[in-house]
């Protein structure tokens, strides 16, 4: 039955109701049939009766005084009424079996013995409209004043009676046939009709793109059936998917601000040390302007601090500008990351090892606004994790094809909460940001996949990407 599962339901209904039909019809046409066997062989018996009483009553005597030529004329005059049609041969015997006369003497001649005719013959009560044959042969008793005096074998012609029994089951089952169709269609345009919601919540559900749609109010069922509870339980679902979506994408946004405000937190503290060593620069120019070596050492050193800052900055504005464009990482974007996270690692103290493959980078062409976003937003809560010189790591590679970010840091690992924001799709529980929970949409927006393991105090996340990777414009 494997190729009746794929058949749409508004037609397998239909089908199966059409094939119960024809299952009732065929016993029901067998039920008619067989009744009117019956009433064709109460008819047919009952003719034979008559017609075999008839000539016993008639030709009685003339078989006791064995008048042939009695015989033959009453044989006669019978095939001349109307049963004649009926029968197309009789015969008379004696108590012997010796033929005295029969309506046909050439077939059955006179004095032959009966029993040559009647071989296939059958008793009166035995009479039945088979369908084998046109032509029943019956072999009965005379019998005069409760006496057998002889035989009576008969040929009844039938083939009128299976004529109609053919057409009866000819009738039948056009009749069957006629009926099949026209309720099989009108079933299949109900049923049709009927599980037009189910079609509508399916190619809802199915074919459309980006966030589902409810279904229209119109063509939502009236009451309170089982269709259109489920047709209003699915735009309650959509309605919730809706407003889900509207509440990860404004926590996402206050993620956002989050992190920059710890970004420019680190970045203030970052640029405020160098100023101060700055000023002291400016202040020994102005106290030793008369000494060309000191004044040149302490330009060149301003000139450092000062593209040190100008870096910084330039880093800040490239990774927070929105592009109109989809720009394709360079080796210089993770440059700026490592650039971006120093202020971090040099406040917690930490130990940063950099391994970044450049020959990977540039053959994998991906988006890198969002590889930026994924690999800043990890470095940032690995640091966080680490804690106070801990250890924190990024290596870039090409594995499988694809770009491997791999962000390792020492600390206690991750917390359950964290895991389910990385690497599940569930809804986010109260308390905590949504960065984790961004950098899986993303990654998935991508066509990545993202993977978490703690061993020997060392927690490792590798974000696998592919090549040509695109993102949402909400997301980028």
């Amino acid at each position: 039955m494997k190729w009746f599962a794929p058949i749409p339901l508004s037609i397998k209904l239909p089908l199966l109701a059409a094939a119960m039909m024809v299952l009732v019809g065929t016993v029901a046409s067998q039920q008619v049939l067989r009744a009117l066997a019956q009433v064709q062989d109460a008819r047919i018996q009952e003719l034979a009766r008559m017609h075999v009483e008839g000539l016993s009553v008639a030709l009685g005597p003339l078989v006791l005084r064995n008048d042939i030529w009695e015989v033959y004329d009453t044989l006669d005059r019978a095939a001349q009424g109307n049963e004649g049609r009926r029968m197309v041969l009789t015969a008379v015997a004696d108590e012997r079996g010796r033929v005295l006369a029969a309506t046909d003497p050439r077939r059955v001649p006179m004095d032959s013995d009966i029993a040559a005719l009647a071989g296939d013959a059958v008793a009166l009560d035995d009479l039945s409209v088979d369908g084998a044959s046109n032509i029943l042969s019956l072999l009965a008793p005379l019998t005069y004043q409760g006496r057998t005096v002889g035989q009576i074998a008969t040929e009844l012609d039938v083939a009128d009676l299976l004529s109609e029994r053919r057409q009866a089951l000819l009738y039948l089952i056009m009749g069957n046939a006629i009926a099949i169709g026209l309720l099989s269609c009108v079933g299949f345009l109900s049923i049709r009709k009927m599980l037009q919601p189910v079609t509508t919540l399916a190619r809802q559900m199915t074919e459309t793109k980006g966030e589902p749609h409810p279904i229209p109010t119109s063509i939502i069922p009236r009451g309170d059936g089982e269709l259109a509870r489920l047709a209003r339980t699915y735009n309650s679902m959509v309605g919730a998917v809706a407003a889900k979506a509207e509440a990860e994408r404004r926590l996402a946004e206050r993620e956002r601000f989050v992190a920059l405000g710890r970004l420019s937190s680190s970045l203030a503290h970052e640029i405020n040390n160098p100023l101060g060593g700055l000023l002291n620069v400016t202040d020994t120019i102005r106290s030793y302007s008369d000494r060309p070596e000191v004044v040149r050492q302490s330009a060149d050193l301003l000139d450092r601090g000062l593209r040190h800052l100008r870096d910084v900055t330039r880093a800040t504005l490239d990774q927070n500008r929105i592009d109109p464009e989809t720009r394709i990482l360079k080796l210089d974007d993770f440059e700026d990351i490592k650039l971006l996270i120093q202020p971090e690692v040099s406040r917690l103290a930490l130990e940063l090892e950099w391994s970044v493959d450049p020959d990977a980078v540039t053959q994998h062409s991906v988006p890198a606004g969002p590889v930026r976003q994924i690999t800043l937003n990890l470095l940032l809560n690995a640091c966080t994790a680490a804690g106070q010189t801990g250890h924190v790591g990024l290596m870039a590679h090409s594995k499988d094809g694809n770009l491997s970010v791999q962000v390792t840091n020492t600390g206690l690992g991750m917390p359950e909460t964290a895991l389910d924001r990385l690497l599940g799709d569930g809804p986010l529980s109260p308390g905590g940001g949504v960065g984790l929970r961004l950098v899986r949409e993303i990654a998935k927006s991508m066509g990545g996949t993202i993977s978490h393991a703690h061993e020997e105090g060392v927690t490792r996340i590798v974000v696998s990407l592919p090549a040509s990777g695109e993102v949402s414009n909400a997301q980028e």
